[in-house]
């Protein structure tokens, strides 16, 4: 397998919805690496309401501007791709003390599964500490208003899903 590029990051995760606390921390990111992979996870244990390829476009129509913002699906173990993918490290956000343990027993795994792939973890921008998708995505079904929460791309694509939805009630 060729050489990792300490240079180049993933930055894994659902992204269901894009919401401003990913787009805060990759930007963040690219002042640590080159290029930072976003990478959508098509495998997942939560049930997302967009699919992996409205996931996708969405992501691209958000980083378009951003040429070292590479936005990708993969599928499978993560530290296998970010092999694959040749890159050095995962990008990981870390909001409150609760997200630690779970973030720290994945890094210790993916450190035993490749001891080459280093994992670096970016505290969240303070204005961002409660924000998740989950809480966007009940917000939105609800009617509230998330702007300013997620990027104007996915605002709309809210809202028509949630409008399609109690048309199917």
């Amino acid at each position: 397998m060729a050489p990792l590029n300490p240079r180049l990051a993933v930055y894994p995760g659902t992204f269901d919805p894009v919401t401003r606390g990913h787009v805060s921390l990759i930007t963040r990111g690219l002042k640590i690496f080159d290029q930072v992979v976003f990478a959508i996870a098509h495998s997942t244990p939560k049930k997302t309401l967009f699919t992996l390829e409205e996931r996708v476009e969405m992501a691209k129509e958000v980083f378009a501007h951003e040429p070292n913002i590479i936005v990708e699906p993969f599928d499978g173990l993560l530290i296998d791709y970010v092999a694959r993918r040749g890159a050095g490290s995962v990008l990981r956000g870390l909001r409150a003390v609760s997200d630690f343990e779970y973030e720290f027993q994945m890094a210790l795994m993916n450190r035993k599964l490749d001891r080459e792939i280093q994992t670096v973890f970016l505290m969240t921008d303070f204005k961002w500490m409660y924000l998740s998708s989950t809480i966007v995505k009940e917000v939105a079904q609800h009617g509230g208003n998330v702007k300013g929460l997620v990027p104007r791309q996915v605002i709309e694509r809210l809202r028509e899903r949630y409008a399609s939805l109690q048309d199917e009630e």
